[in-house]
This record gives structure tokens, C-alpha cells and sequence, in this order.
């Protein structure tokens, strides 16, 4: 395929069209999902009441006949139904009334009015009830002081410390709006990696300028915390959660907090992981350093959301230790402590089984953690919408108390009954003008918002809210880009890391492929989870390997044990096969890899054929800009399948099928190239290897 001509072209049109200067907020994409409501007016409420923002929103973008009327129940009215944050919205002849026990509730269920109006999902009769699947549904910014963002692929932070308290930026507000016209109620500002200098009152001061702008949305702040935090910045030599000296410092300090920002919402921690300090540094358990800083902030309604993210450079099976670490500790933890757990049992990859732990413990809450940022799958330069793998992990039955305890089920507190019910996504959100980087990834802001509300949605309606808010309602751009964006997960899954391969990227930034790295840590290297070998590739977690299987529930554990029963797209997760095993389609193992990856290089190109065929639709600038790196996107995919095939193939001694696209680099080439950015960057996407289509 010749290098496409007409991606440079639609780049020089966006640039005539703007005479060199940035483009309109309508045209560059920061006006996210409300693209179509442009005003005269200004966005944002003059008066920074909740019920005014709501009745501004109407005011502003309802363009029904029917008059709308807010009505907050108060006393011997509530709607036990509604909760503290549900709606109802009653459509009648001449009037649609929203309903609701809260000022907040009712600025959900106005969004939500508005939504169906851009969407062509309004009623002429009727009630609609929504309540949030949720108590906590939570954006987990990875940002530092410093202004860097960790994972971040969308510029600098969006939280300009140096300047707060005293200069305020628009988009802070904007953040706030965005966020509650999707369900999202709490935010943890900066990295779970954290800088203790976020609890000083220097900085409390500027969280509370962000929390007072957040308040009338229904956003609450938390922030992640340094376990160590006593020992830098206090006299204290210790920071042993069972000395009571340490303890008595987190209840002033909690105190400290509270009274300049009165619902804060309570802790992140990452501890004993990765370098971080912990309870486990003086010999005690994650519970005793959950409870401490629990026990301190209860008296204020605040809760700690403790992360399970943990793993040590001697484990045999990384993915084993978040079940060995915290099932002994099972009921131990403190009623407003939430362990946090990631998806899968790794860390983020293309594709996961879900998480073991979800299904172990049952006398402790626990909440999901999802990534949004794009770690793993092409930063901002790839086109992946995401809900489709959230979902896949959410609907998965963990078997906890038998059939239907789904990981849904679980974290919304259906299984066990919890007092706290939560979700975390962690952030693609920095500076850039269109927030996220890539025009395509808010897709993914907006998706984790709405399935936090209901996980019940499917990946093809949040998609299909989505594009016809941000693009247009075109039947001939909404059908072809649904389409392309619902299979763009699966086609990353298959040009990175198909089949259960996984953990096979380039260290730099965790961009590209790189399955020949070494590193520090055994668990840091990819051939620790590939194991490429003459006898054949995949980590053998079967009970003849490191039986992680065992961490399931049956049937999970026989059918994941099982190589004819594992489902062939995690065979090579929890089995290691020969290169010539037979696979159900009746290729060897090594002819079904070579084809899954031709399968995701087809996709990808395929992808910059739908994006030129709704040219007429988009914007010049934002076609352009979209255009760009979906061919960057297809040039990766097969960086992907060059790198890893080749690799693999010292050891397969196989050949590539002659009908797959042929490598354009030998593995030398491959092995030679140097990326050099940080966890901050993505790539320039000239400073990648240069591929023909």
C-alpha cells in the first residue's frame, strides 16, 4: 500500500482554514462532548449554586417546547428511590419535570435531559429514574507538583500549583462541568506515587481553591498520600502506623485538612509497592496502615481507598501476589477502608483476566480500578476506545457465592452488602487544548463516566451518545465511526500482544514493542512473562506451574487449567505451548500468532479508510489532527508484529506466512532502535520508525 496522501493534505487545509493560528474552541476539540452546544453566552453559571448551573444549562441548550421545572424534594418528601444523587424525569404534554432528593441530583438528571435531546432519546411520555451504580465514582489523577503527569499522554497537569491559590484558570471549571455531566463525583488530584508536600497548608491552601470551584458541581476532592509523610514532615523518626505518636499526627493532620476543606473525601494510598513506603516497613500489615489513616479521618465521613497494586521482585508469579498479600487479611480492615484493584491481576495490559482478588474476599469492600490513560496501548497516538475491555472485566463471573457474582456485582455491593460502593478510573486528562491528546480518546473520559453510573450500558450506546455529541448525528458518520471505534480494543489486542502474551513493551515509556529487554528486576523484563523458549512461548500458571489458576474460583481454575477448555485468548496467559500445538482453528501456534497480528495490521489500515471516508462530516482541524496518527497507528501495528515475530522467531525457527505482510526491518534494526522519552511523554510520532503502508 503506497503512503496515503491525502493525511498531509487535510493537515495543510485545517492550517489555511486557521490562517496558521490555533483553530475556534469549536474546531479544536476542547469543548469535549458538548461540541454542539455553543452559546453566546458564556458555558459556565454566573452564580455558583448547584441549582443555578442546572437551571443555566437549561437556559442555555434545551430547545424543547416544553418548559422544564426543577424540583428538589425536601423533608417529608424525599424519594427514598433517588438516594442522595438520583433523578427522575417526568415527560408530560407541556412540561418535563426532573425530580430529585439533592441540588445535585437534580444537575445530574438535567445533564442527562439535555444528552437525550443531542442524542434523539427524548420522550413524549413518560418517566425516567436513574440512580448511580456507585456511591464513589472516581478520576485518579497521576500528577505531580512539578506540573509532569506520571502515564500521562495529554500534555502537562491541568492543576497549575505554582499559580493557585491566586490565579484560578477557566479550565478548572470546565473540568468540573465536564465531570458532572457524566456522573463523576470525586477526584484524587495528584499521583498515587505522592509528593508528601501535598499535605502541607501551603498546598491545602490550593486544594481548597479546586474543591470550592469543584463544590456546586457535586465533585469532591481526595488526594493520594505519602505513607511516609509523617517522617518528612514532622520531627517524628517513625512512621509506624502502631505507634501512637504516628497515629496522633495523622488525627491532626486529618483535622488539619477538614477544616479548610469540609468534605474532603478521603485517601488514595499506594503502599509497599514499587519503591513506595508502607506499612510493611516496620512489619506490620496493610491493614494496620489502612486503619490508622481510616481511624483518622472517619470522624469527618472520609474513606481510604487502599490500593492492592503490590508485587515483589522474588515472587515467582507477579500476578499471584495481591491474593497472598491481602485474602490473610480478610475482615481485618476498618468499614470506610475500599481496597482498590486493578482489572487484571498484572497491571493494565491490552487484555487481562480479571483480577482473582475480586472473587476472594468476602468480608472486605472492594472497588475497581480501570486505566483510561493509554499506558499500554499506543498513548495518545493510537485510536482505542476502552469500554469494551471494562466491560469485559465487570461482566466476568468471579463464582464468589456462586453463578452471577459478577465483578459488577461485587463492587456495587449486590453480593456482599457494603457500606461503601466504589470505582477509579485512572485519567487521560492533562493541558492539551482537547484535553486528552488524541480527538478520539475523550471517547474514553466520557465512557468511564457513564459506566460508573450504570454498568449496565453497553460499549455501543456510551460510543453512540458520545460521537453524536462531540461530532454530529450524521447517520453517515456515526454508523462507519461506531464501527471502526468498537473494534479498535480487539485490533490493539492483536497488533501488540494477542493471545495472553503480555508485558512485551519497550521500558522507554512503555511505548513499542521490546520482548528482548532485560532490566534491574526480573519482574520488570518481558521474557519474565513470555518466556520465549525452543520448546515454545506462554507463562505456565497451571497447577503444574505457578498455579495461580488455583486463585480462582471453580469453574474458572479447571477451565483456565484446562489447554482445551482456557479460552484461546488468554491460552498463552495460563499455558506454555510448543511452537507447532495444534489451535482450534488447525493452524500451529505459531501460524495463529502470525495471522492474529496480520488480522490487527488489516484493522488498523482499515481504519484510516473509514476516517477518510467521513471526511465531509469533521472539521477540517480535527479531521486532520485524527488522520495523522491513525497512520502512525498503522505503521506501530506492524512494529508490533516485526518486533515480537522476528524476536520470537530464533526460537520457532518457523516462517512467516508468505500471504502476511513481510517485516520491513530485520531484528537488529529493531533491536538498535533507542526510544528516548520518559513516563511523561509520548513520542513524537517522527521519532518512530519509519514503516510503508
Amino acid at each position: 500500500m503506497k503512503k496515503i496522501k491525502w493525511i498531509a493534505a487535510a493537515v495543510l487545509l485545517c492550517c489555511a482554514a486557521c490562517g496558521g493560528k490555533t483553530p475556534l474552541a469549536t474546531e479544536n476539540g476542547h469543548n469535549l462532548w458538548f461540541h454542539s452546544q455553543v452559546a453566546d453566552k458564556p458555558v459556565l453559571a454566573s452564580e455558583k449554586t448547584t441549582i443555578s448551573i442546572a437551571q443555566n444549562e437549561i437556559n442555555q441548550y434545551w430547545k424543547g417546547k416544553s418548559a422544564v421545572k426543577l424540583t428538589a424534594f425536601n423533608g417529608n418528601q424525599v424519594d427514598s428511590k433517588l438516594g442522595d444523587e438520583g433523578y427522575s424525569i417526568e415527560f408530560g404534554k407541556n412540561q418535563i419535570e426532573i425530580k430529585a432528593n439533592s441540588q445535585v441530583g437534580l444537575l445530574y438528571g438535567t445533564f442527562d435531559l439535555i444528552r437525550r435531546q443531542q442524542t434523539g432519546n427524548l420522550f413524549s411520555e413518560g418517566t425516567v429514574t436513574e440512580v448511580p451504580a456507585y456511591q464513589y465514582r472516581v478520576l485518579n489523577h497521576w500528577d505531580n507538583p512539578n506540573l509532569t503527569v506520571e502515564r500521562g499522554f495529554a500534555g502537562k497537569s491541568l492543576w497549575k500549583w505554582k499559580e493557585l491559590p491566586e490565579k484560578i484558570r477557566p479550565e478548572y471549571e470546565e473540568y468540573a462541568r465536564a465531570n458532572a455531566s457524566i456522573g463523576i463525583n470525586y477526584t484524587v488530584l495528584n499521583n498515587v506515587n505522592a509528593d508528601p508536600c501535598m499535605l502541607t497548608a501551603e498546598y491545602l491552601q490550593k486544594v481548597k481553591v479546586l474543591a470550592d470551584i469543584f463544590r456546586p458541581y457535586g465533585l469532591k476532592v481526595c488526594l493520594s498520600l505519602n505513607f511516609a509523610a509523617p517522617k518528612h514532615l514532622s520531627d517524628l523518626k517513625t512512621s509506624d502506623p502502631l505507634d501512637p505518636a504516628v497515629a496522633q499526627w495523622w488525627k491532626d493532620k486529618a483535622a488539619e485538612i477538614y477544616s479548610i476543606i469540609p468534605d474532603f473525601g478521603g485517601f488514595c494510598v499506594k503502599a509497599n509497592s514499587e519503591g513506595q513506603s508502607g506499612p510493611q516497613d516496620y512489619g506490620r500489615t496493610h491493614a494496620d496502615g489502612a486503619n490508622m489513616i481510616a481511624d483518622a479521618i472517619k470522624p469527618f465521613g472520609g474513606i481510604v481507598m487502599w490500593r492492592a497494586f503490590v508485587y515483589a521482585p522474588t515472587s515467582p508469579d507477579r500476578a499471584k501476589q495481591a491474593v497472598e498479600e491481602f485474602l490473610p487479611l480478610d475482615g481485618e480492615f476498618h468499614d470506610n477502608v475500599i481496597i482498590q484493584i486493578k482489572n487484571g491481576p498484572v497491571d493494565f495490559q491490552p487484555r487481562e483476566p480479571f483480577s482473582p482478588l475480586f472473587g476472594k474476599l468476602e468480608k472486605t469492600q472492594v472497588m475497581a480500578e480501570m486505566q483510561i490513560t493509554q499506558e499500554y496501548m499506543g498513548h495518545s497516538n493510537h485510536m482505542v476506545y476502552l469500554h469494551p475491555m471494562w466491560k469485559e472485566c465487570l461482566d466476568s463471573d468471579t463464582y464468589e457465592k456462586g453463578k452471577g457474582s459478577t465483578v459488577a456485582a461485587i463492587t456495587e455491593g449486590k453480593v456482599m452488602p457494603y457500606k461503601y460502593t466504589a470505582i477509579a478510573g485512572v485519567t487521560n486528562i492533562g493541558d492539551s487544548i482537547n484535553w486528552c491528546g488524541h480527538q478520539l480518546a475523550q471517547a474514553n473520559w466520557y465512557a468511564f463516566g457513564r459506566m460508573a453510573w450504570n454498568t449496565d450500558l453497553s460499549s455501543e450506546q456510551i460510543l453512540d451518545e458520545w460521537i453524536k455529541q462531540t461530532f454530529t448525528s450524521e447517520k453517515g458518520f456515526v454508523e462507519p465511526v461506531s464501527k471502526m471505534m468498537m473494534a479498535s480494543h480487539e485490533a490493539a489486542v492483536k497488533y501488540e500482544m494477542p493471545m495472553g502474551i503480555h508485558h512485551a513493551f519497550a521500558g522507554a515509556g512503555h511505548y513499542g514493542p521490546g520482548p528482548w529487554e532485560t532490566s534491574s528486576r526480573p519482574d520488570w523484563s518481558p521474557m519474565y512473562y513470555h518466556k520465549a523458549a525452543k520448546d515454545g512461548i506462554g507463562f505456565d500458571r497451571t497447577m503444574n506451574g505457578s498455579q495461580a489458576v488455583e486463585q480462582y474460583n471453580e469453574p474458572l481454575k479447571s477451565m483456565y487449567n484446562n489447554v482445551e477448555t482456557c479460552p484461546e485468548n488468554l491460552i498463552l496467559w495460563f499455558h506454555h505451548l510448543p511452537w507447532d500445538y495444534k489451535m482450534k482453528s488447525g493452524r500451529t501456534l505459531w501460524d495463529e500468532l502470525c495471522y492474529t497480528f496480520q488480522e490487527g495490521i488489516d484493522e488498523a489500515r482499515g481504519f484510516m479508510d473509514t476516517w477518510k471516508s467521513v471526511e465531509k462530516y469533521v472539521d477540517a482541524y480535527r479531521f486532520g489532527q485524527v488522520a495523522v496518527k491513525l497512520e502512525r497507528q498503522a505503521k506501530d501495528a506492524i512494529w508490533w508484529r516485526d518486533a515480537l515475530m522476528l524476536y520470537f522467531q530464533q526460537y520457532s525457527e518457523m516462517p512467516i506466512p508468505a500471504d502476511c505482510t513481510q517485516p520491513q526491518h530485520t531484528l537488529d534494526e529493531l533491536r538498535r532502535f533507542r526510544l528516548r522519552i520518559s513516563n511523561y511523554e509520548t513520542p513524537a510520532l517522527d521519532a518512530l520508525p519509519e514503516y510503508q503502508l
